[in-house]
């Protein structure tokens, strides 16, 4: 089997095409945030609130197009790999999984790659609700601007959620990218499995 076939035996192009965008999308939401100015407590936003603000709809637009996929698609991860919470059997595998994990963490190294980890597989998971959720409390805010509510209750809870939402999107981004580089240079696998528009 050549390479381009190994790439794309693991993860179809609808599946890359979703993750990149949706990923992109919430780095410029992250980066934006450190920056941008905004309208909260009388201030004025500026035009980075407006990319911002672009970016997450958009970066909910995509969750929701990335759910379809993981839905539907014929290959990849089972979408009840993602989600073991609901199966006794799953469960026990990612508990497995994970104390396999620790393991060797705590004699720092890391354990064997695998493409269908219970572990990496329910973070994944985890990871696009994570996303997803981040956008849509996002997106209600944007409501909650445009209909001239921001200053209700729902709004302002909603916004601390977000922002609250926002310390796991770093955690989260931070970690998996990090942790797809070392496996990329250990020759586990490559970043082009997932970064990749090759069909």
């Amino acid at each position: 089997m050549n390479e381009a076939s190994v790439e794309n035996s693991r993860h179809i192009f609808l599946t890359r095409l979703f993750h990149m965008a949706l990923a992109t999308a919430v780095i410029v939401q992250v980066l934006t945030s450190l920056l941008m100015t905004a309208p909260l407590e009388g201030r004025e936003e500026d035009w980075l609130f407006e990319v911002h603000e672009f970016s997450g709809i958009t970066a909910l637009l995509l969750a929701l197009g990335f759910w379809l996929v993981v839905a539907y698609r014929r290959r990849g991860t089972q979408t009840a790999v993602m989600f073991p919470w609901f199966s006794a059997a799953r469960r026990r595998a990612l508990w497995e999984d994970l104390g396999d994990h620790w393991r060797h963490i705590r004699v720092l190294r890391l354990p064997d790659f695998r493409t269908e980890s219970p572990l990496a597989s329910a973070v994944h998971g985890l990871g696009l609700l994570l996303m997803t959720a981040m956008a849509a409390s996002g997106a209600l805010f944007f409501l909650a601007l445009g209909t001239g509510a921001s200053e209700s209750i729902w709004a302002e809870i909603d916004i601390e959620v977000h922002q609250v939402l926002a310390i796991f999107v770093w955690a989260y981004l931070t970690g998996h990218a990090g942790l797809a580089v070392v496996q990329h240079y250990l020759r586990n696998m490559r970043l082009s499995e997932m970064w990749s528009l090759r069909k």
